[in-house]
C-alpha cells in the first residue's frame, strides 16, 4: 500500500474547550433515541453465534472493523476468545473477500451506536474493546460526532473490557484520554504508538505516509 494519505487539518490546536462539559453532559443524561430493527437483528445474530462457538468465552469487540483485518488479528491473537467486528458499511465488509476469518470471530454489519446499546442491554461485559483509527471528524464542530463526544459514550463504562483506541490525529487520542479519565475515574493518557506490524489498512497507510501514530487505553473492567 502506498503511502499517499494526507495530514489531518483542523483548526484545533488542542483538545476542543467544550469537551469536558459534554462528556459530563452525556453521563448525567442517559441516551435515549430509539434503536433500529436491523441493529437489533444484528445483534441478535452475533449473540447466537458466540452461543453456539462457545457460549463461556470472553467477548472482544473490533468496533468500525471496516474490511476485518483487526478482527481476524485480534482473533487469532485471541484464540479462546470470541470477537465481534462490526461496521455500518457493507462496502467495507465485503471488500476483497474471502478474508480467512477465524472460527472464533464474526464480520457483522450494524450501527455502531444502536450495537454498543443492545450489548449493555444484554448485559454483555467485554473483555477487550478495541477503536482503531476512528472517523477524526476533525472540524471544530463535529466534536458530537467524535466518539468520545456522542451521547452514546457513557455506554462503554457498562461494556467495560480493556479499550484501546489508536488514531494518526494526536489531538483525536488527547480527547479521548481526557474522555475516559471522566468515564472511568482514573487518569488516562495519550501516547505515541509505533508498529512494524499494522492492524489495519489504515494503519498501515498512515505508516507507510509518514504519520506519527498515537493511542490511548484504559481497564474499565
Amino acid at each position: 500500500m502506498s503511502g499517499n494519505s494526507r495530514f489531518i487539518s483542523s483548526a484545533q490546536d488542542g483538545p476542543h474547550r467544550d469537551l469536558e462539559a459534554q462528556v459530563r453532559r452525556h453521563l448525567a443524561h442517559p441516551f435515549r433515541k430509539p434503536v433500529a430493527d436491523y441493529n437489533r437483528e444484528a445483534c441478535h445474530a452475533a449473540l447466537v453465534a458466540h452461543q453456539q462457538w462457545r457460549p463461556e468465552a470472553p467477548l472482544i469487540l473490533d468496533a468500525g472493523c471496516g474490511v476485518g483485518w483487526s478482527t481476524q488479528r485480534i482473533a487469532e491473537t485471541f484464540p479462546d476468545h470470541f470477537v465481534f467486528g462490526v461496521d455500518q458499511s457493507v462496502d467495507r465488509l465485503s471488500r476483497g473477500k474471502p478474508l480467512p476469518m477465524p472460527a472464533n470471530a464474526l464480520l457483522i454489519r450494524a450501527d455502531l451506536v444502536d450495537f454498543w446499546r443492545l450489548l449493555a442491554e444484554h448485559g454483555i461485559r467485554l473483555a477487550r474493546h478495541y477503536n482503531l483509527y476512528p472517523n477524526p471528524w476533525p472540524k471544530i464542530g463535529h466534536l458530537a460526532r467524535r466518539w468520545h463526544g456522542h451521547a452514546v459514550f457513557p455506554v462503554w463504562r457498562e461494556l467495560g473490557g480493556e479499550l484501546e483506541c489508536r488514531s494518526n490525529w494526536r489531538i483525536y487520542i488527547e480527547e479521548m484520554a481526557v474522555a475516559l479519565s471522566l468515564l472511568s475515574g482514573q487518569p488516562v493518557a495519550a501516547e505515541p504508538w509505533q508498529t512494524a506490524d499494522p492492524m489495519t489498512p489504515f494503519e498501515k497507510k498512515y505508516l507507510a505516509s509518514g504519520h506519527a501514530l498515537w493511542r490511548c487505553r484504559v481497564d474499565l473492567r
